[in-house]
C-alpha cells in the first residue's frame, strides 16, 4: 500500500546547520552526534579506531578556536558526522578527523602514516593544501591546489568525499567570515565543489552547497525567494494535498506498493529557472514536485502508466533516465502532467535502490566496504570520469588551464548520442561533432575531417541532439584546427586541441629557431657542425633549461635573439670575433637592408619562407604578403616570426631597430595558397556578386571572405574580397580576368586588417 511521506520543505542535509554548530565535545561520549551515527553501521573495534583519531586531533588542535568562537575540533568532528551519514568506511572517517592536522599543526604526513597507516596518510595528504609561498598569485595557488586534490581523487575518490564534507561544514558556518571572503568562498563552491558533488551523485550535498552559496552570493535574492516560497506554501497547500491524495489513491487502486512524497525545489534551482527563462516567481508552478518510490524497476513503469491514466502527460516533458542513466549514475522516470486547475505537475518515479543512489551517489554502493566488491556501473562511470580528468591534466601544462577545463567538464546538462555500433555517449548540452570525436578517442579527435549525423554529411561544428547517430570520418594526414577551440564545449576536447597546437607550435618553432641560429652562426664564420654536444650541454645549463630544443624553440618564438645565442656558442669555441661594420651589419646583413640603408654589410644566410612552417611563421594581416612581394621578418615575442611586406605602414616605426628583424625571402615554388584583399567597384546591378564569384573560381582562386558596401540610390557598389592566390603572378592573372567582366569599373589590391576597412591601395 502507498505510504505518504510528509516532506514539504526538504532540509539542506541530515546534518543541519544548527547541529553543525552545536557543542560536540566530548565527541566520544555515548550520546554525542558522532557516536549515534557510528553505532548505526560500525563494529565496536572500528568505533575504537575513530575515537583514537579523535583524541589525536583533539590534542593537535587544543587551544585553537574557529572564527565562530568554537573549539577547532568541532569542525573535523562535524565533517566526520557528514561522512558517517553516508556510512563511509573507517579510513575515510579517520581522514575526516585528521584532515587539518598536517596543514595547521606541526604534525607531518609521515607522523600520520606511522600512527594510522599509509591509506589514511594518503587521504589526508590529498585533502591538504599546497604551500602558497610557492606560487606567484592566489589564483595560481588555487588552481594548483585543485589540481593536486583531483589527482589524489583520481587515485582514491574518498579524497573528494572528505573535501566536500569539509566544504559543506565551512559553508554552514560561513557567517563568521568577512563579507568579501564569504563571496569568494561561495563563488568557488558554486563553480567547483557543488558541480563535483553533482557529478558524483551526492544530491543532498550538491543542493546544500548550491543553496548556501546562493545565500552568500546573492543575499537579497535569496531572502526574496525564501519569503515567496513561505507565502506560496500557504496558498498552494490545498492543491498539493489534493494532488498527493489523488496519486496515492490511484496507486492503491492498481495495487502498486509505493511511497509518495511532495518535495519542494531547492532555492537555487528556482532562482536558476527564474533567471534562465526570465520568469517571475508567480509563473513558476513546479516549485512543488512529487516523488514516487516503488520496490523494483518494473514497478516504475507500472506507476508511470497509472499516473498517465490519472492526469494527461505533457508529451515533450518526459525523460527516461532509467533506460539511459545520467553520467553521475542517477536513474529515474521524469514526467510532467496536466494537474487540476491546469497546474503542471512534475513527478519523479524510481525504485528504492535508485532513490538511495540519487541521494548518496557514488557512496551508495561503497567500493571499500568489502575487499571483493564488484565495481557497480556507477563506480565504473565515476572511474571513467576520473580517468578523463587525469587525461585532461596531463594535456594541461598550466594549472589555470586545467581549472578552466575542469569547470567546463562539470556542467551536467547532457545529450545522449549513439555511435554506428549503438554505443551511447553522454555529452554536455551544446556539444559538437568534434567533442564527440574526442570523447570516443583522442586519436579520432586529432584526425577527424568530417562527420555523418543520422547518415547525412554535416559540418564538424554541428551541435548534437538527443538520439543522434554520429559517425566520424578521419584522415591519415588530418590534424586539429585552431578554429575548433571556438566551438568545442568539453574540457577533454579543448585540452587535447590546445596540447596538440602547443606541441606543434613548439616543434615548428624549434625548426625555425634552428634555421635562424644557423644563419647567425654562418654570419660569424662558424659552421653549425662545429658546435658539439658538449657546447650545447653547457649552454643548456647556463640557461637553466633541460634540452637543446627548448633553446631553439625560444629563438623561433622570438624569446631569445639568435645572434646572442650564436655569440655565446662562439665564445665557447674560443674563436676571436672579427670587428663588425656597425650594428646593422652585425645583426642583419642581407641584400634588402643594403638597398634600404646604403651600407656595405656582411651578408647573412637569408631565411627562406616555404609556407609550410605552420604556426611558427605568421603572415601579417595588416599587409597580407604573398610570394613575389618584397618581405621582412619581424620577431614578435608572442607570435614568433611575423612576415610583412617591405612597405607595410604598420612596421615603419620598427624599421631602424635591427634587433627585431630578419632578412627573409620566398622559396621559389611554394605549393600553398596565401590570402590577399581585393576591392572592386562595380555597377550596382542584380547578379554582379555571382559573376565576380564565378570569375574568381574560374581563375583557380578561393574566396575566403566577402562584404558589400553600397549607398542608397548610388549606381555603383564596392565589393571587398579576401581571396587565396599562389603568388603575385597568380594575383595579376586573377585581376586581369576580373577586369574583363562587364560593369567592373575599378579593381585594386588593398592592404589592411580585413577587406573593406579602408585599407591602403596597392596598384597591380
Amino acid at each position: 500500500m502507498p505510504k505518504t511521506a510528509t516532506n514539504p520543505n526538504a532540509e539542506l542535509f541530515k546534518l543541519s546547520s544548527a547541529l553543525a554548530s552545536a557543542p560536540l565535545l566530548p565527541a566520544d561520549s555515548e550520546d554525542s552526534a558522532l557516536s549515534l551515527r557510528l553505532k548505526e553501521y560500525l563494529k565496536p573495534q572500528d568505533i575504537a579506531q575513530v575515537w583514537e583519531a579523535y583524541r589525536y586531533a583533539y590534542q593537535a588542535h587544543e587551544g585553537v578556536v574557529r572564527k565562530t568562537g568554537e573549539p577547532y575540533i568541532t569542525h573535523p568532528v562535524s565533517v566526520a558526522c557528514i561522512l558517517a551519514d553516508l556510512h563511509l568506511d573507517v579510513p575515510t572517517l579517520l581522514a575526516a578527523l585528521l584532515h587539518d592536522v598536517v596543514e595547521d599543526t606541526n604534525i607531518s604526513t609521515n607522523d600520520i602514516k606511522e600512527k594510522f597507516g599509509l591509506q589514511v596518510a594518503e587521504l589526508v595528504d590529498g585533502v591538504t593544501k599546497l604551500d602558497k609561498i610557492e606560487f606567484q598569485s592566489a589564483s595560481v595557488a588555487q588552481a594548483e591546489n585543485f589540481r593536486k586534490m583531483l589527482l589524489a581523487m583520481s587515485q582514491d575518490v574518498r579524497v573528494i568525499l572528505v573535501k566536500l564534507a569539509d566544504r559543506l561544514h565551512n559553508m554552514q558556518t560561513l557567517e563568521a567570515m568577512r563579507p568579501e571572503k564569504q563571496k569568494l568562498i561561495a563563488k568557488e563552491t558554486l563553480e567547483i565543489y557543488a558541480p563535483i558533488a553533482n557529478r558524483l551523485g551526492l544530491n543532498e550535498i550538491y543542493q546544500s552547497l548550491e543553496d548556501l552559496s546562493f545565500q552568500y552570493l546573492y543575499p537579497m535574492r535569496f531572502r526574496a525567494i525564501s519569503k515567496a516560497i513561505l507565502a506560496a506554501r500557504g496558498n498552494r497547500k490545498e492543491v498539493v494535498s489534493k494532488i498527493l491524495e489523488s496519486i496515492k489513491q490511484q496507486l492503491i487502486t492498481l495495487n502498486i506498493d509505493a511511497e509518495v512524497s511532495g518535495r519542494e525545489k531547492h532555492l537555487y534551482s528556482i532562482y536558476k529557472k527564474m533567471s534562465g527563462k526570465t520568469t517571475a516567481f508567480s509563473q513558476i508552478y513546479d516549485i512543488y514536485g512529487f516523488r514516487v518510490v516503488v520496490k523494483d524497476l518494473s514497478s516504475c513503469y507500472l506507476a508511470l502508466g497509472a499516473l498517465h491514466a490519472l492526469y494527461k502527460p505533457i508529451p515533450s516533458k518526459f525523460k527516461d533516465y532509467i533506460a539511459i542513466p545520467k553520467a553521475n549514475g542517477y536513474q529515474s522516470l521524469h514526467t510532467t502532467l496536466f494537474g487540476p486547475f491546469g497546474t503542471p505537475i512534475e513527478v519523479q518515479i524510481r525504485s528504492a535502490e535508485m532513490h538511495n543512489i540519487a541521494d548518496a551517489g557514488v557512496a551508495a554502493h561503497w567500493l571499500y566496504k568489502a575487499s571483493d566488491a564488484q565495481l557497480t556501473a556507477l563506480q565504473q562511470q565515476t572511474h571513467q570520469w576520473l580517468q578523463r580528468l587525469l587525461e585532461i591534466q596531463s594535456e594541461s601544462v598550466d594549472s589555470l588551464d586545467f581549472l578552466e577545463h575542469l569547470k567546463i567538464d562539470l556542467f551536467p546538462d547532457e545529450v545522449y548520442v549513439f555511435t554506428p555500433k549503438g554505443k551511447i555517449f553522454a555529452l554536455p548540452k551544446g556539444a559538437t561533432a568534434v567533442d564527440f570525436a574526442y570523447a570516443v578517442h583522442s586519436g579520432i579527435g586529432n584526425s577527424c575531417v568530417a562527420v555523418r549525423i543520422n547518415q547525412e554529411l554535416a559540418p564538424l561544428r554541428t551541435e548534437l541532439h538527443n538520439g543522434d547517430h554520429v559517425e566520424i570520418i578521419t584522415g591519415s594526414f588530418a590534424k586539429p584546427n585552431p578554429a575548433w577551440l571556438n566551438y568545442v564545449v568539453t574540457g577533454r576536447a579543448r585540452a587535447h586541441i590546445r596540447h596538440f597546437l602547443k606541441s606543434q607550435q613548439s616543434t615548428e618553432s624549434a625548426h625555425l629557431g634552428e634555421r635562424m641560429l644557423n644563419q647567425a652562426l654562418r654570419a660569424l664564420h662558424v659552421e653549425p657542425s662545429q658546435i658539439t654536444e658538449e657546447h650545447w650541454q653547457k649552454l643548456i645549463r647556463d640557461y637553466g633549461l633541460k634540452k637543446k630544443s627548448q633553446i631553439l624553440t625560444e629563438i623561433g618564438l622570438g624569446k631569445r635573439q639568435n645572434v646572442m645565442v650564436a655569440h655565446q656558442l662562439l665564445a665557447m669555441l674560443g674563436v676571436p670575433e672579427e670587428p663588425e661594420e656597425g650594428a646593422i651589419g652585425k645583426f642583419l646583413g642581407g641584400k634588402f637592408f643594403d638597398k634600404i640603408f646604403g651600407k656595405t654589410v656582411k651578408p647573412l644566410d637569408t631565411i627562406t619562407i616555404r609556407g609550410s612552417e605552420g604556426m611558427a611563421v605568421q603572415f601579417a594581416q595588416c599587409c597580407r604578403p604573398i610570394p613575389g612581394d618584397p618581405i621582412l621578418g619581424f620577431i614578435n615575442k608572442d607570435k614568433g616570426l611575423v612576415v610583412h611586406t617591405h612597405d607595410c605602414p604598420a612596421i615603419r616605426k620598427f624599421r631602424l631597430d635591427p634587433d627585431k628583424w630578419l632578412d627573409v625571402e620566398w622559396e621559389p615554388e611554394s605549393q600553398r595558397l596565401y590570402k590577399t584583399n581585393l576591392n572592386l567597384t562595380v555597377a550596382n546591378q542584380p547578379g554582379m556578386l555571382a559573376k565576380i564569384a564565378a570569375g574568381i573560381a574560374d581563375a583557380g582562386s578561393n574566396i575566403d571572405n566577402v562584404s558589400v558596401e553600397e549607398e542608397d540610390g548610388s549606381a555603383y557598389a564596392n565589393l571587398y574580397f579576401t581571396v587565396q592566390v599562389k603568388d603575385r603572378i597568380h594575383l595579376a592573372e586573377l585581376m586581369r580576368s576580373l577586369r574583363k567582366i562587364p560593369d567592373v569599373v575599378r579593381i585594386n589590391r588593398t592592404k589592411g586588417n580585413a577587406a573593406g576597412n579602408g585599407a591602403q591601395k596597392s596598384s597591380q
